[in-house]
């Protein structure tokens, strides 16, 4: 357990969790848009910003897990 992850009180542990649960079914929709818009024919400017959120949605996924780990060892 990290120091700054035990003081979290666990009502707002529990309220954190929660929140992550919902923010990863959002990243989840907006990586599976971003998987199938990467399947049509796109030009090279819209290719490029699909790039982009496909990026952007797996930072945000990886993010996520790394606090739902914080939360979990300090449950």
């Amino acid at each position: 357990k990290t120091e700054s992850a035990a003081k979290i009180p666990a009502e707002i542990n529990t309220k954190l969790r929660s929140l992550a649960h919902d923010l990863s079914n959002s990243v989840e929709t907006i990586m599976q848009a971003s998987y199938l818009l990467a399947q049509a024919n796109l030009d090279e400017n819209a290719k490029k910003w699909a790039d982009l959120i496909d990026k952007a949605s797996r930072d945000c996924a990886k993010i996520n897990r790394d606090i739902r780990d914080i939360l979990k060892a300090s449950a």
